[in-house]
């Protein structure tokens, strides 16, 4: 008996010494915090355009900014503001006037800008769409800190495949081409990011339900899909 306690003693000291115990604590495991990644700025969004921009025919929260900044705070990215200046039946003129007499600030971290359907419908020369539209481009710039990477364009989107516009779907998408054409090229020469949401339009025809009551604008629905387009890439721009 006296040999077994003693063999027992042993076998204690060794568990102790070598830090196994059937009631230790578990290993505490500590980790460097992560300071490498800045903090992201709270984002001060500004689009610019027409009636697409201000989602005619849909509630508010439908609007593709307004859609897009939900899902820029859905994804844990603040939002400060949301400005939209934008009307239906807008032209680039029309546009340019606007913000000159509106005067928004620079503080704007992200800048949106979509416009030029009513520059065709209207029957306005392509040379001066692109005119303004390089003018509407450096100003969206310049209201972005200066800062081309914050600054994005969308492409027209094609009322040829909307009720209003089917029957002369043929001339109605081959101009819009050819403005479409025109902003693309001088968007890419400023190194500005693009979003081509002109193939979500054409989907119209197949898909009712992406055009509005009205028969002539985007649904929310549409304007959902034009988000879940854009929205990884903002999300990059905006950490960056």
């Amino acid at each position: 008996m006296k040999m077994l306690s003693i063999l027992l003693l042993i076998q204690m000291v060794i568990l102790a010494s070598t830090g196994i115990s059937g009631c230790a604590e578990p290993e505490q495991l500590y980790f460097e915090p992560d300071t490498t990644s800045a903090p992201i700025p709270p984002v001060q969004l500004l689009a610019l355009g027409d009636s697409y921009t201000i989602g005619q025919s849909v509630a508010e929260s439908e609007r593709w900014p307004n859609q897009l900044a939900k899902g820029l705070q859905d994804g844990g990215i603040e939002v400060k503001r949301t400005q939209i200046i934008a009307r239906t039946g807008w032209t680039t003129a029309n546009l340019i006037s606007a913000i000159q007499t509106q005067k928004p600030d620079s503080n704007f971290n992200l800048v949106g800008l979509l416009i030029g359907v009513n520059n065709q419908y209207q029957g306005r020369t392509l040379a001066e769409y692109e005119t303004q539209f390089t003018q509407l481009l450096q100003t969206a710039i310049a209201l972005a800190h200066g800062d081309k990477q914050r600054v994005f364009v969308v492409s027209i989107p094609d009322y040829g495949y909307t009720p209003f516009g089917q029957s002369g779907q043929a001339s109605i998408s081959a101009e819009l081409d050819q403005f479409n054409a025109s902003n693309l090229r001088i968007t890419q020469a400023a190194g500005v990011q693009y979003f081509d949401i002109t193939p979500i339009s054409r989907q119209g025809t197949a898909d009712p339900d992406l055009v509005a009551n009205d028969g002539l604008h985007p649904s929310g629905k549409q304007y959902t899909q034009w988000v879940e387009l854009m929205l990884p890439t903002v999300r990059e721009i905006v950490k960056q």
